[in-house]
């Protein structure tokens, strides 16, 4: 008797693996300065970004957190001199290749009166400091074809891959 429950214990692994069960949340934050390293807009400087994070990955797919991202002053583009990009997480994973994806709805403050909100957003990350860490945004359903977007006429903002340039990105 004891070898039969052994037996259809095992079976029951290979055909029913243990991957089903719940994955543990993943912590995803940092902040600091990231750099596009080159020029979106024509205007002979290398735009840049301020952001900031802190968002619980959860095991079924849900979200927790804030995500900030700031062109301003140095690290503006094009027609967009103050851009601020500020909103709670929704939803999340974290891919095979160790990278996050978290999405949430933003409210957009072009800081010339201008505030969107409502507006969603998805960022991918990954870990690491200076040189080594990376981030990409994408502001859904506005700004199609401005500077820098990567994917025009798709409906979005998809800002180009930034990597950073002080402080850190973690994800553990």
């Amino acid at each position: 008797m004891r070898r039969l429950v052994v037996l259809v214990w095992l079976t029951a692994m290979i055909v029913f693996p243990v991957h089903a069960q719940a994955q543990a949340p993943t912590m995803v934050y940092g902040g600091g300065t990231g750099t596009f390293g080159r020029d979106l807009d024509g205007n002979g400087d290398v735009e840049a970004s301020q952001f900031g994070m802190g968002v619980t990955i959860l095991g079924n797919g849900s979200a927790r957190g804030h995500f900030l991202c700031l062109m301003a002053g140095r690290s503006d583009i094009g027609p967009f001199p103050v851009m601020s990009v500020s909103g709670p997480t929704m939803t999340g994973f974290l891919a095979a290749d160790s990278t996050a994806t978290f999405s949430g709805i933003a409210t957009v403050n072009l800081g010339n009166g201008q505030i969107f909100r409502g507006i969603p957003f998805q960022v991918t990350v990954s870990r690491g400091g200076p040189g080594v860490g990376t981030l990409r945004l994408t502001v859904v359903g506005v700004f199609d074809g401005g500077p820098g977007d990567t994917t025009v006429g798709n409906g979005n903002y998809d800002l180009p891959t930034e990597t950073v340039t002080s402080g850190q990105i973690a994800i553990g």
